[in-house]
């Protein structure tokens, strides 16, 4: 990675091709309540088809698999789409796409359910909505999911938001979109329903350097800052850790509801 690159210019779809292998080690999960929400209240059954949209390594599209869903991975990002292949290839239900939330190559009236994790904010809204309501069935949902640090910060998370800010690209920028408020209005114009759900990582210090590296906000080896950010997590990590270990706590928000007709 050039430290001088314009990160302005670097397309969503890029952004982490090379951070594929730190996504699949240090990703955390998603807690089980987001299946029993949908089962709940959207009519989720093993029998719905699923299109999960920024798909990546399969960290969601996993939980639908297991679920007994077919599931139609769509990822534009070449190293991510086959890191997910890889994974994901013990289930026959798992179909995967080359395409975008703007362009997914899926036949029209073809899913019950849209999805994202950790990926609408990357979206273009109104082609993604018209690409939506071509996708989904009548009365389909889209659900969308964040895994975002807990807005109670601990001591060692406030820390680590100050690593963030100081040493990352354009993290500003990029976290200021996550469940940016405008686009969920712009998607949902029917309005929308949101619930949140507690969820944790316990991170030894390898496991945080290489949480921190998964992000495509942060430098990597060919950046000088790169060294003396990684110096810098050290600190973090052994001033807050217990046991060797620190507890990275998030609010796992969940945004859902129906695409409706303009």
């Amino acid at each position: 990675m050039n430290a001088s690159r314009d990160v302005s210019t670097f397309r969503p779809t890029d952004r982490f091709s090379d951070r594929v292998e730190n996504y699949i080690k240090y990703r955390p999960g998603y807690p089980a309540g987001v299946l029993a929400l949908m089962r709940e209240e959207m009519a989720l059954t093993p029998s719905s088809v699923v299109a999960d949209i920024g798909s990546g390594t399969g960290l969601l599209t996993r939980m639908f698999l297991q679920n007994g869903n077919a599931v139609y991975g769509v990822e534009p990002n070449r190293e991510m789409r086959e890191a997910g292949e890889r994974l994901l290839e013990e289930f026959p239900s798992f179909k995967s796409v080359e395409g975008t939330a703007e362009a997914t190559n899926l036949d029209g009236a073809s899913v019950d359910f849209v999805t994202a994790g950790q990926a609408f904010h990357w979206f273009d809204v109104p082609r993604a909505r018209r690409e939506f309501q071509r996708i989904l069935r009548p009365g389909g949902r889209v659900v969308l999911v964040w895994n975002n640090r807990a807005a109670s910060p601990t001591p060692f998370l406030a820390d680590y938001e100050r690593l963030l800010v100081e040493f990352g690209n354009d993290y500003q920028q990029v976290s200021a979109g996550y469940a940016h408020e405008e686009s969920l209005r712009a998607l949902f114009t029917g309005g929308y329903e949101q619930k949140v759900f507690d969820n944790r990582q316990l991170l030894n210090h390898e496991s945080l350097r290489g949480r921190l590296l998964s992000c495509s906000y942060v430098p990597l080896e060919a950046d000088p800052r790169h060294g003396p950010m990684l110096e810098r997590l050290r600190e973090i990590f052994d001033a807050h850790q217990r046991d060797g270990r620190v507890s990275m706590d998030y609010d796992t928000q969940i945004f859902y509801g129906v695409i409706s007709d303009e």
